[in-house]
């Protein structure tokens, strides 16, 4: 029963708290499973990290202590500690972009309902010459679509906070805290720790608009459909911001995505395969390329037809195929493209059924 005598309530609650303590982790884990469910289901983007925990009980106590105890005992207003503290579950989901903070917020959203919300990166920005950590924490508990499933129908009333952030929030917020006597230090410290923060915050910034940029080289270089091209000899046209000649992972996209529509090319795979080309031709232009897939890709898949019947558990993706079709485009410039057994493989096929080597 609730009472105004803070010894017995934190006696109640820390027997509240032992004994809900494996309950509160089975949750934890739970809410954990279903929130990554969910942000994978809206496809937000690269979520780098969620994890939870169940909050130390001596700290919940201190929490109580700073934030409501004054108040419930000047009005008198009997209370028991656990009704007040949503954050007894805490969840952390680390975004890698700053911009996922509010798409990850409007998924659960339309799966939990919100008890309360501190935007502290609203907090942070309308205050001018005021840096620090930034974050979005919400309390929430199950909506009453969720609380209806029999699976989540136990969690029902169980609140929990989420903490959003970007990867470089929440690592400037682990820094933060590694910093002691921030309130006690000289002034010349305290300007240096808000230089710091002010420096993560711009590259925070900067992160997302070098991965706005990207994109947009990549949308360039990939908005406007191949059209089919019989002659072998013909240049795929490319818009001007991309038109540099030489092979660059985005005009090579636009080729390889135009012969291999099916395939998801991965961004650092196609850096390195780039890269591994140019090492071999720094000069190689993206007509060449075009120019081996046309002229050599007939063959190549009739190669790996035949290589996959005798190899069914190897596998003979587009990047092996346009080794092959390199190799043969310029067997001299590219005789290291292909590792030495699959080259003399290759070029034995090659004169069993073609009449002779590249």
């Amino acid at each position: 029963m609730a009472s105004l005598d803070f010894a017995k309530e934190k006696y109640v609650f820390r027997k509240f708290y032992d004994s809900n303590r494996p309950r509160l982790e089975k949750v934890c884990k739970d809410y954990i499973s279903l929130i990554g469910t969910l942000l994978k289901e809206a496809r937000v983007g690269e979520v780098t990290k969620i994890e939870g925990r169940v909050k130390d009980r001596e700290e919940c106590i201190k929490k109580f202590h700073r934030k409501y105890q004054s108040k419930f005992e000047t009005d008198e207003q009997p209370y028991e500690i656990k009704d007040y503290l949503t954050d007894l579950i805490g969840i952390r989901v680390v975004c890698l972009y700053e911009d996922q903070i509010a798409a990850v917020s409007e998924v659960l959203q339309k799966h939990f309902r919100i008890i309360d919300v501190t935007d502290k990166i609203t907090a942070v920005e309308s205050t001018e010459g005021s840096f620090g950590y930034k974050g979005l924490h919400m309390d929430m508990v199950l909506n009453e679509e969720l609380a209806t499933q029999q699976k989540y129908q136990q969690y029902k009333g169980i609140p929990f906070e989420v903490q959003i952030r970007s990867l470089i929030q929440d690592a400037w917020s682990v820094l933060d805290h590694k910093i002691k006597y921030k309130k006690s230090i000289p002034v010349d410290l305290k300007r240096r720790i808000n230089i710091l923060s002010a420096l993560f915050e711009l590259a925070d910034r900067e992160f997302k608009e070098i991965r706005n940029a990207t994109r947009e080289l990549i949308q360039q270089a990939t908005v406007a459909p191949v059209v089919e091209l019989p002659d072998a000899n013909s240049e795929v046209s490319e818009p001007s911001s991309t038109s540099d000649k030489t092979i660059n992972a985005f005009n090579f996209l636009r080729i390889a995505t135009h012969f291999f529509r099916d395939f998801e090319f991965e961004d650092y795979k196609v850096d390195d395969f780039v890269q591994g080309i140019l090492r071999l031709d720094d000069s190689f232009q993206k007509a060449d390329l075009h120019k081996s897939l046309t002229e050599n890709l007939k063959i190549v898949s009739e190669y790996r037809d035949n290589f996959m019947l005798e190899n069914r558990d190897s596998s003979f993706s587009p990047y092996t195929t346009i080794r092959h079709c390199l190799y043969l485009y310029n067997p001299e410039t590219f005789s290291r493209i292909l590792a030495t057994r699959p080259k003399e493989r290759f070029t034995s096929w090659l004169q069993e059924f073609h009449g002779g080597s590249p």
